[in-house]
């Protein structure tokens, strides 16, 4: 029997229209501070409008330390709130709902690099001219509160769930990696160890949310890099955290991801694979483009939803058109986009021309 992709879904406490998802998408509209800016609502109020079960945001940096580059959200203080609360409020004009994804860059900040400022790295290491020191436990305990205090001021802004970045090489994918965590202590050394950051960030930021209030996390559950993240830690990494309170794993790439980057669907088996591990919505992201890729995805078992980042770029509209028909996305995945966020932009590389 097919499952009807556009029929209402429940995650954790939350009801969904359908069975969409907008991956997170860095637009580089914030402002030098990290504040939403009339770019920024005038892209979500697109969104809001356009029939996607749940848009998530880009990536938003809880502590002034974990920024990964310009143009990025904030939400390591108070007086962001208001801007990011106009953010949530342009979604739900289109009857959209809207999380907010939490992130720290750790070692991968290029706006610390550029400011001259070492970068906190799970390890020191050599393999890297990026300026940066190992973290202290002071450091690592800071920043579990800084995920803390960012759930309490999403939930104040009138998100509708949180999403944890624990994906694509930042810092909960460096605590969870061997390729970047070799510490001795308690937060590396063995494999549970190497979990701990990602346990305790889930069971701070759960406690920091409301009854029934979903927890996502976006999950790079192996590295494509030799000596990463095996697939087998990556699971039970997320039953763990299935087990610490969160309600759906969107699952993607870790370290070295980029090299697997291709094609149709190509994170589908990891998701399937982790389906099977856990017991809370999945969601499939990547290369992502038919209503006939996404209708097997569901039909099949192998995710709950499915998850796109770039076909939204060009239409925002994507899943309202997709209601009346099932022609392919215009999205040609060419990466052009990738160009307009240096200016404060998140547009299409086919249908517009990148500022000189």
């Amino acid at each position: 029997m097919s499952i009807d992709l556009f029929a209402p879904f429940n995650i954790g406490g939350l009801a969904i229209m359908n069975r969409f998802m907008r991956s997170a998408t860095y637009d580089g509209t914030a402002d030098e501070t990290g504040a939403v800016t009339e770019r920024s609502l005038d892209l979500y109020r697109q969104l809001g409008k356009g029939h996607i079960g749940l848009v998530v945001t880009g990536h938003t940096y809880v502590s002034r330390s974990g920024q990964a580059g310009d143009g990025q959200y904030g939400i390591y203080s108070d007086v962001l709130v208001p801007g990011l609360r106009r953010l949530t409020a342009a979604v739900h004009e289109g009857g959209g709902k809207v999380a907010i994804q939490i992130a720290h860059a750790g070692i991968n900040s290029n706006y610390l690099e550029r400011q001259g400022i070492p970068a906190l790295a799970v390890s020191a290491t050599t393999e890297t001219q990026r300026p940066h020191r190992e973290m202290t436990e002071q450091d690592i305990m800071d920043i579990i509160g800084d995920f803390k205090a960012a759930a309490r001021r999403a939930v104040d802004a009138g998100f509708d769930a949180v999403q944890l970045h624990g994906a694509h090489g930042y810092l909960m994918s460096q605590f969870l990696s061997p390729l970047t965590n070799y510490r001795k202590d308690g937060w590396g050394g063995t494999s549970g160890n190497r979990r701990r950051f990602q346990r305790e960030v889930v069971k701070a930021v759960r406690g920091a949310l409301p009854d029934g209030f979903p927890l996502l996390m976006k999950f790079g559950v192996k590295d494509d890099q030799e000596g990463g993240l095996p697939i087998e830690e990556g699971l039970e990494a997320a039953r763990q955290m299935a087990a610490d309170g969160v309600n759906g794993i969107e699952v993607s790439g870790g370290i070295g991801m980029t090299s697997v980057a291709k094609g149709e669907a190509y994170f589908r088996d990891r998701a399937a694979a982790v389906k099977h591990a856990v017991g809370v919505p999945v969601m499939a992201v990547a290369g992502i483009r038919t209503t006939t890729i996404a209708q097997a995805i569901v039909d099949s078992g192998d995710a709950d939803m499915v998850s796109m980042s770039r076909p939204f770029i060009r239409e925002p509209d994507l899943i309202e058109r997709w209601e009346r028909d099932s022609e392919e996305a215009k999205c040609l995945s060419c990466s052009r986009c990738f160009a307009f966020t240096r200016h404060g932009l998140l547009l299409c590389g086919q249908d517009h021309r990148i500022p000189d």
